[in-house]
């Protein structure tokens, strides 16, 4: 625990000027960042006695080691800046709401010549016209069969595009008039998007004008006597206003405004966003955190708009916006709001009429959802402390392990040795932090020599680390830190023969995290005595001996501990054996799909991937050209030659490393032993290579 006196900046030093400042910890983490009107104003209520404040600021205070700032020009830029560095470091004590599900939105792709309408969810594309978010994928598709019969958007994916287009027949949308069909040429490009952007327009709730229009030419073409035109158009108002009716109004002046509303306790605090467009409601959404920090509801609604629309423009920020408690000061962030659509936005607390009254059904769904929450989270949160205390206690540590690091051997009969880490703070998987390694110390099949490889790759990196930031100096350890284990691929560490560069700092100079930076209060191994013996030398050899070790076995369930001949017995129904499993298992599961990777590549290699030069394109253009590796192999310099972007000097280094992998044996199929006329290498259906002959799992057991 640090004392923040210790890094208390002087008198003077901080401007009293707008800004943002980050505090990190004693492994340069950004853990907190803030804004300010006056960083001066702001930054000194930190550094008061630390029994006036908060628990959770002084929780916040005491784990940073240092603070630093940044100075901007006005409060909206630095509204701009907080939001950005909290998407990009991820501090554990700032508010941070997460969607409690992936909503499922109503997109047209406008980025496209022919726009398709569609159901998406995760992040959205440039271009892409988005409503919603609905509740239910159903729901959505309901309203777009509803539509289609009078907006005959393309739903259809890219590859039934391209085939009715290649064949000249259109898909059954096409045929039952809930397609224009602009595969067949049915309409041009520019008719179908005008299609797609009156569809649009209906979804933003433009509705009357599309069924005045449509009630107008059926009687026109009732008065021509065309009836059974006038019986598709009254059949298209109906479906429209069916479409209409399920979404209520709830504001009559046809209103486009969100509605957000809070609902909060001392430790948690649940958001409720309602989408109202056209009167409307169209969509709705909400959240659930943490209350990490001290935090008033203007502070909660302000962070709630940062996530809402922090990465929208145009009109997915509304004219208006309706919350229970307005941010203090409230004129920053309603300019950035300003700027993120592009024309005034109005946010105020709604106090009388209908407005008020849909709040109150909003605030009354969000409390709603934090009951709920909390009737789910109630027990995880209980069991996780308590899971954390057990294992303590077992283990006779000093504190509970806020960070327990589990490692894993997994290899099939002696093969492709791997092996995992994964991460578990405060008894959640941290999955950024999952490594995996490769055992490159030695050959065949050792679990414990293999973990002892692995441990001392892990902790020698984290040593060498603390010496090029001066925290561990040579007389502090016996451990060398010559040799660094870095990142094959940004997970896999490096082998021992590679060396730490200047560049390999802790963390990067803006705070994001190096791959092994921080230490574990314990290490689990998957295993009994013989692996914990392992993993406790590592450390010893290395000078470390501040960090707990324990194994856990699966036949038993038995906790080992170095040195000590009987293992503890945690009661079954112990929560802190519980949270051991579910360490354990999660390291086998990386370890053995990371073990199964390698396997798969393996059995993929072919003679072409010793020729220099070769990339996978033009592999596969080889192979799709002649068929077979056997055929390959038969051909002459010429025939290569005819295959786009073989040249005769490639042809003949071909032939060279195709001559020198003489097939050993007949290709067998393991499934039903039948022996394959054709070479591993064969096309398939698709076009791509098809490895024949693969080893049956069944022979050999992963571990």
């Amino acid at each position: 625990m640090a004392d923040p006196s210790s890094y208390r900046p002087k008198p003077g030093e901080i401007p009293d000027s707008p800004g943002v400042y980050r505090f990190r910890d004693e492994h340069r983490r950004v853990i907190y960042v803030g804004k300010a009107k006056s960083l001066r104003q702001r930054l000194a209520n930190y550094f008061q006695d630390l029994a006036g404040l908060h628990p959770r600021t002084r929780s916040m205070v005491t784990t940073a080691a240092s603070v630093e700032w940044t100075v901007v020009s006005t409060e909206v830029e630095a509204l701009q800046l907080e939001y950005s560095w909290i998407k990009e470091y991820d501090p554990r004590f700032n508010v941070k709401y997460r969607d409690d599900k992936s909503y499922p939105y109503l997109a047209v792709t406008m980025n496209e010549e022919f726009p398709r309408v569609q159901v998406m969810r995760g992040h959205k594309k440039k271009g892409v016209r988005y409503f919603g978010p609905y509740a239910h994928a159903w729901a959505i598709r309901d309203t777009v069969d509803l539509l289609l019969r009078v907006f005959p958007v393309r739903t259809c994916s890219a590859g039934v595009f391209k085939n009715a287009a290649r064949t000249g027949r259109p898909c059954l949308l096409g045929y039952i008039g809930k397609c224009s069909a602009p595969c067949v040429d049915r309409v041009s490009a520019e008719e179908h998007r005008e299609l797609a952007e009156e569809f649009c327009d209906f979804m933003t709730g433009r509705t009357n004008t599309y069924i005045r229009r449509l009630e107008k030419q059926m009687g026109e073409a009732a008065e021509e006597m065309e009836y059974e035109r006038a019986a598709r158009l009254r059949d298209d108002v109906g479906a429209l206003k069916k479409a209409m009716e399920k979404n209520a109004v709830v504001l009559a002046d046809a209103t486009d405004a969100d509605l957000i509303a809070v609902a909060e306790d001392e430790l948690e605090a649940a958001v409720q966003i309602f989408h109202v467009r056209g009167g409307r409601v169209r969509g709705q959404r909400g959240w659930v955190t943490d209350k990490v920090e001290e935090i008033t509801t203007g502070a909660l609604v302000e962070h709630a708009l940062q996530q809402l629309y922090g990465e929208e423009t145009g009109d997915a920020v509304p004219k208006e916006v309706l919350v229970p408690a307005l941010p203090d000061p409230v004129e920053p962030v309603q300019e950035w709001l300003t700027g993120r659509r592009g024309s005034n936005v109005s946010l105020r607390i709604p106090q009388r009429g209908d407005k008020k009254a849909l709040m109150e059904t909003v605030q009354r769904n969000a409390q709603q959802a934090l009951v709920l929450h909390k009737t789910k989270r109630a027990s995880d949160l209980t069991t996780r402390s308590r899971a954390l205390e057990e294992i303590s206690d077992a283990l006779d540590l000093d504190s509970a392990p806020l960070r327990i690091e589990c490692y894993d051997i997994s290899h099939l009969q002696g093969d492709d040795v791997v092996a995992s880490m994964v991460v578990f703070e405060d008894g959640l998987a941290r999955k950024s932090e999952y490594r995996r390694f490769q055992i490159k110390g030695f050959a065949g099949q050792d679990d414990v020599r293999s973990m002892h490889e692995v441990i001392t790759r892990r902790f020698r990196r984290y040593l060498a680390e603390k010496e090029k930031t001066g925290e561990w100096t040579d007389g502090e350890g016996t451990g060398s830190a010559e040799n660094g284990d870095g990142a094959e691929n940004g997970e896999s560490p490096l082998t021992n023969a590679d060396t730490l560069t200047s560049a390999d700092t802790l963390t990067e100079d803006d705070g994001r995290p190096k791959k092994f930076a921080y230490p574990p209060q314990l290490v689990v191994v998957d295993g009994g005595a013989p692996q914990v013996a392992a993993a406790r030398r590592a450390l010893d050899e290395l000078g470390i001996d501040d960090i707990a070790v324990c194994g856990l076995a699966k036949r038993l369930e038995e906790v080992w501990l170095p040195g000590d001949d009987d293992p503890v017995v945690l009661p079954r129904t112990s929560e802190g054996l519980y949270l051991l499993q579910r360490v354990r298992d999660e390291a086998h599961r990386f370890a053995i799909s990371y073990q199964r990777t390698k396997r798969s590549k393996r059995f993929r290699s072919s003679p072409l991937d010793d020729v220099p030069g070769l990339g996978d394109t033009r592999k596969q253009a080889l192979l799709k050209h002649f068929g077979s590796l056997k055929k390959l192999r038969s051909a002459t310099i010429d025939q290569m030659c005819e295959v786009p972007g073989i040249g005769r000097k490639t042809a003949e280094t071909i032939a060279v490393a195709l001559a020198r992998s003489a097939p050993a044996a007949p290709a067998v199929n393991t499934a039903t032993g039948e022996i394959m006329e054709e070479e591993p290498g064969t096309m398939g259906s698709s076009g791509e290579p098809v490895t024949m002959g693969a080893p049956d799992e069944r022979r050999g057991q992963e571990t």
